[in-house]
C-alpha cells in the first residue's frame, strides 16, 4: 500500500508511475484518496481545538465553583457536555475517514521505479541478459530471434518430444490419475517423476543454504490478514483457494506466510537484511483455457516452489535485489538451461511490486520460452500493510522496511524444460548439479 507521505509530498511523481502501470483513472484515484484526508484532518483539527477548549473551560468551572457562582459553572459545565458530544462525533468522522482511505489506498497499485520500462504487454517487457547472446537495450519480447536449436532427438522423425509424452513414455507423472483423485492441474508424479521432484528441492534449498538463507518451514495455509499484509487480498482472492468455514486461504506462494512473519514487528538495523527461504506446496486457481499453453505441467493448480524472501533497509533493498538475481541466474545456469532475463515493463508488473525480473528458459519440444521466476523489489509497498519495521541505529527512529521475494525456483516448468531439453535416444539426461540428488544420470 502506498503510503500517504509519499502521496501527499509527490503527487505529480505517483500519478505518473500509475500511469505507467496503466492503472485506469490515476489521477482521479489520488485526488479522491487526498479529498478523503483532507476531510479527516479537518475533522482531526476542530477536535483538537475543542479538547484545547475543553480543557479551559474546565478551569474556568473550578474557578468559578470557588467563587461561588454556581450556576455559572453549571452553565460551563453543560457547554462542556455538548462538546463532548461534538467530540464523539467528530472522532466518528475521523474513524471513517480513515477506513475510507485505507479501502482507496488498498485499490491502487505500487508505483514503478524510473528505470522500469514504458509498455503495456508481455512483448514489450525488455530482454536485459541471456546466455544465448549479448542483449542491448532494444532487445524485447516482441522482436527477440535468438531461440537454441537442439540436435534432432527421439520422437516422431527426429523431433523433440513435448514433456507430457516424456512423461509418459518413461512413466514420471500421471495426469489423468490426478484428473481421477482430484482435477485437471493436479498431477500426480511416479517414480523417478517423484525423485526428481525431490531432488530439485533439496538442489534448490542447498543452493538457497550457501547463499545465506536460513530456511523456514510454514503453514501453507494462511488467515485473511496475512493475504492482505501481502497485497494477495483483496486484489487475487478470486485466484486463491478459499477455505470459507474457518476463513482460511491455501497459499499460491511461500512468500505470504514468509514475509508476514515480520507482520507488526519492528526490527533492529543491525538484523538487516533478514534473508529466509521456504520450499512449500503451492496453490491457484488459475483461470481455466485450453491449448499447448496450459497443457501438462505448463499451469497447474498444484505445485511445489522454493521461494527466496528478504526484509531490507531502502539504502540496501536494490543491492540484495542484483543478489537475488544472481542467485537464481546460478541455478539456471547449474541446470544448463537456455535462459533469458527480462526486466517487466509497467503494463506487465504484478499489483504490488515496483521493479521485477522474470527469468524464463527455453523449451525446444514446444518452441517457446516458459517462465521460471519472478524476482520482485516492493520498496515499501508491502511493509506498510504489514507494518513492518526497522529502528535506525543512529537516529532511533523507525521507519518501513523495503520486502522482496523471489522464485528459487518454481519446479514444473523446470521439469518441464530438463525432460524436453535433455532428452536423447538413450533417455533423458540428469544435469551434473543434479546427479547427487537424483541418484541417476539417465532416466530411462
Amino acid at each position: 500500500m502506498l503510503t500517504l507521505k509519499l502521496i501527499t509530498e509527490q503527487t505529480e511523481r505517483v500519478i505518473a508511475g500509475l500511469e505507467k502501470k496503466h492503472f485506469t483513472d490515476a489521477r482521479e484515484a489520488i485526488d479522491e484518496v487526498l479529498a478523503v484526508d483532507r476531510k479527516r484532518r479537518e475533522a482531526q483539527q476542530e477536535l483538537d481545538r475543542n479538547l484545547a477548549e475543553a480543557k479551559k473551560m474546565a478551569a474556568q468551572i473550578g474557578a468559578l465553583m470557588k467563587e461561588g457562582k454556581r450556576d455559572e459553572a453549571n452553565a460551563v459545565k453543560e457547554q462542556v457536555s455538548q462538546m463532548k458530544e461534538t467530540n464523539k462525533q467528530l472522532d466518528e468522522q475521523m474513524t471513517a475517514a480513515q477506513d475510507e482511505m485505507t479501502r482507496l489506498l488498498c485499490q491502487i497499485p505500487n508505483i514503478p521505479y524510473d528505470e522500469v520500462p514504458e509498455g503495456l504487454h508481455a512483448e514489450d517487457n525488455r530482454v536485459v541478459k541471456s546466455n544465448l547472446k549479448e542483449c542491448t537495450e532494444s532487445d524485447t519480447v516482441g522482436n527477440w530471434t535468438c531461440n537454441p536449436s537442439l540436435p534432432p532427438i527421439g520422437g516422431t522423425e527426429g523431433g523433440a518430444l513435448p514433456h507430457w509424452e516424456l512423461a509418459k513414455k518413461y512413466n514420471l507423472i500421471d495426469f489423468d490419475l490426478g484428473v481421477k483423485i482430484t482435477g485437471a492441474g493436479f498431477p500426480v508424479y511416479i517414480g523417478k517423476g517423484a525423485q526428481l521432484q525431490r531432488a530439485l528441492i533439496n538442489f534448490f534449498l542447498a543452493e538457497a543454504n550457501k547463499s545465506g538463507y536460513t530456511e523456514i518451514m510454514p503453514p501453507t495455509v494462511v488467515n485473511a490478514a496475512s493475504g492482505y499484509g501481502t497485497g494477495q487480498l483483496p486484489d487475487k482472492e478470486g485466484q486463491m483457494y478459499h477455505a470459507e468455514m474457518d476463513d482460511f486461504y491455501l497459499i499460491p506462494t511461500a512468500e505470504v506466510p514468509v514475509t508476514n512473519i515480520y507482520r507488526d514487528v519492528i526490527l533492529d538495523e543491525k538484523q538487516l537484511p533478514i534473508k529466509n527461504c521456504a520450499y512449500t506446496q503451492c496453490f491457484r486457481r488459475e483461470a481455466g483455457s485450453y491449448g499447448k499453453d496450459v497443457r501438462g505441467l505448463n499451469r497447474l493448480h498444484e505445485f511445489s516452489k522454493i521461494e527466496i524472501v528478504r526484509i531490507d533497509t531502502p539504502e540496501h533493498s536494490r543491492e540484495s535485489h542484483k543478489e537475488m538475481l544472481a542467485h537464481v541466474e546460478g541455478l539456471l545456469q547449474k541446470l544448463e538451461l537456455p535462459y533469458r532475463i527480462l526486466l517487466l515493463c509497467g503494463g506487465d508488473q504484478s499489483f504490488t511490486s515496483a521493479i521485477c525480473y522474470d527469468f524464463e528458459v527455453y523449451s525446444e519440444a514446444q518452441g517457446r520460452w516458459l517462465e521460471v521466476s519472478s524476482v520482485s523489489n516492493f520498496d515499501t509497498y508491502q511493509a506498510n500493510r504489514l507494518k513492518c519495521r526497522y529502528r535506525r541505529e543512529d537516529t532511533k527512529k523507525t521507519e518501513l522496511c523495503h520486502t522482496l521475494n523471489g522464485s528459487a525456483l518454481a519446479l514444473p516448468r523446470i521439469v518441464a524444460a530438463l525432460l524436453e531439453n535433455n532428452q536423447t535416444p538413450e533417455g533423458i539426461r540428469i544435469p551434473k548439479a543434479l546427479q547427487p540428488y537424483t541418484g541417476f544420470e539417465l532416466i530411462d
